[in-house]
């Protein structure tokens, strides 16, 4: 009778017992069967995009721009030029032979990424809501805000958005670019040229009494002309986010740049030297006058890069 009833027992713990580890082992298959999908890749988004096995990558820059993008010898150079090299080599397009910089104005950069002759534009593009229903963006990799440059002869005349409104003045800006709209709210007449440094030329021509632009291209001309100019702090309103522009047919491309140019974000906010600060401090920084940190990258997606097993 007492054996009977312990071997009862026995098979009873052991009934139980084996139907908690069946419930057990059910539940963590139901977790496993509920895991996230594996992140896509750096090498995926490459496969997916228009530029993958092309043997060069076609990148839009400014030529006449001083510290931005300038055609000096030869050379491509400028803080753009730096911020296009970067994203290049992140892409697999490391050095000049592999990079074809391809000159574009203010007012050529969208058609040329909408005709295919640029992969990516790199030169001083606000990104603007406007321009979003034409192309993508990227970024942003800077901000900045809208100023204006007068010749020292009317540095004390020219310091207020009314005094631009002033008929004796002539007041210049490039064709097709943010600061043309802005003037034209604050109901400023311009004469629209085709490039910023057109507007410096006619200025030291005599053409022109003032332009305004972007404080990044009024720098540039600064530093090539410290004592004939300076630049007048106005409030013209909101900053302005600068990107990389990319074919809105192509997501792909947008996503592999929004990554690397975080990629260097990260980098800065580690306290570690990153692509663009070097960039920065090799350009723009002495010539600005207050420090910009990179801002932090819109829209960012998660990918494994090359090397990594996890995304970081």
């Amino acid at each position: 009778m007492n054996e009977s009833s312990t071997g009862l027992r026995f098979r009873s713990v052991a009934t139980t017992v084996a139907v908690a580890m069946t419930l057990t082992l059910a539940a963590a298959a139901g977790c496993d069967s509920r895991q996230e999908p594996e992140l896509p890749s750096v090498q995926e988004k490459l496969r997916e995009s228009h530029i993958y096995g092309q043997p060069k990558l076609r990148i839009g820059v400014a030529s006449n721009e001083p510290l931005m993008g300038e055609l000096r010898d030869g050379v491509h150079v400028g803080f753009d030029v730096e911020i296009a090299r970067y994203i290049a080599a992140s892409l697999g397009y490391e050095g000049d032979q592999r990079l074809e910089f391809v000159p574009v104005s203010t007012e050529d950069r969208i058609p040329a990424l909408q005709g295919g002759t640029v992969d990516l534009v790199v030169s001083s593009f606000s990104m603007t809501e406007d321009r979003r229903k034409l192309v993508s963006f990227a970024g942003p990799y800077f901000v900045t805000t809208q100023e204006v440059m007068v010749p020292v002869r009317l540095k004390d005349k020219i310091r207020t958005i009314e005094d631009l409104r002033n008929p004796a003045y002539k007041i210049c800006t490039s064709g097709g670019s943010t600061t043309e709209a802005e003037l034209e709210q604050h109901q400023v007449r311009t004469f629209v040229v085709k490039d910023v440094g057109d507007c410096v030329a006619g200025i030291r021509a005599g053409r022109y009494d003032a332009v305004s632009s972007d404080e990044t291209m009024l720098a540039g001309f600064l530093s090539r002309y410290p004592t004939e100019f300076e630049i007048v702090d106005m409030p013209f309103g909101t900053s302005e986010l600068i990107g990389v522009g990319v074919p809105i047919s192509d997501p792909a491309l947008r996503d592999l740049v929004a990554f690397f140019l975080d990629k260097s974000y990260r980098l800065e906010r580690a306290g570690r030297a990153s692509p663009w600060q070097t960039a920065y401090n090799r350009t723009l920084g002495p010539w600005l006058r207050a420090e910009k940190p990179q801002p932090q990258p819109l829209e960012v997606p998660e990918l494994v890069d090359f090397d990594d097993k996890a995304p970081r």
